[in-house]
């Protein structure tokens, strides 16, 4: 009787967090992700399916934790971490970049995309903009990013006033409102101005890259801080996919390094 009263209390002990925010993933059968449609981070097809290098990599280690699918939305990126506290997402995985202010508000796993800034202005780069500091010094000059993204706050940083920042909703608003002379400068990392630049086919367009004095950034997939549990459990099959070579199957074909992600860490990052 006593073994039995034994077993009926071990099996009623609550589980542990990660227990029962996989088990909830489990029986929705997805995750829900927040993704900005910035190519090649994050996309979504006119039908609707989602891809991109953090996306793809997410939906394998969620499948690897028994969560068959993910389930996207699209979302500025200055919202992206208070819908997740909100839980309106479960992970963040859309380039959002690692900066000790973002890890004090989520648990970010460990690296998964690095890449540089890049400026998307006309060609010849008329005005001579290498830096944000430079846009800073022309009181004419204005530039494009997106709103809540490491872009805008790089821009302010650097002194360009609040009313020269201007808020883009998205890549292809970018470009056209450079060709359309409306901004000067759009700026995003090398990637995504890559991908612009190859899709538009105009010549009349070019990048500037690296932006001079501007940091190279690794994102995590960004989790609620109450879902470190299953943070960890994301981080131990991303662990066996960079060891194993399939991290860098998944991402390099993107135009990443697999070698950038797994050159650094989240404590490093994170300023840990």
């Amino acid at each position: 009787m006593k073994k039995l009263l034994l077993t009926v209390a071990i099996l009623a002990a609550p589980l542990p967090a990660l227990a029962d925010k996989l088990e909830d993933l489990k029986a929705q059968g997805f995750a829900r992700i927040a993704i900005a449609n910035e190519p090649p981070f994050t996309a979504v097809a006119a039908d609707g399916t989602v891809s991109g290098a953090a996306p793809d990599v997410a939906r394998e280690i969620f499948k690897r934790l028994g969560v068959p699918e993910v389930v996207a939305s699209i979302s500025e990126y200055g919202a992206m971490i208070p819908g997740l506290q909100a839980r309106r997402h479960d992970v963040i995985t859309a380039g959002l970049f690692m900066k000790p202010e973002r890890c004090a508000a989520v648990a970010y796993s460990e690296p998964v995309l690095c890449d540089a800034e890049a400026f998307l202005l006309p060609k010849g780069n008329p005005k001579g903009f290498q830096s944000y500091a430079d846009i800073a010094a022309d009181p004419e000059a204005t530039i494009g990013a997106p709103g809540g993204g490491t872009e805008e706050k790089l821009a302010l940083e650097a002194g360009v006033p609040r009313d020269r920042v201007i808020v883009v909703p998205d890549g292809q608003s970018g470009l056209k409102m450079v060709q359309d002379g409306r901004i000067d400068v759009y700026s995003l990392p090398v990637l995504s101005i890559s991908d612009l630049l190859a899709k538009a086919g105009d010549d009349s367009l070019e990048m500037v890259a690296p932006v001079v004095g501007a940091p190279v950034y690794c994102d995590g997939a960004a989790f609620n801080k109450d879902d470190t549990a299953l943070r960890d459990a994301f981080d131990v099959e991303l662990a066996k996919m960079k060891e194993s070579g399939e991290f860098a199957a998944i991402v390099e074909p993107y135009g990443f390094s697999a070698a950038a992600a797994m050159s650094t860490s989240r404590a490093a990052l994170c300023g840990e």
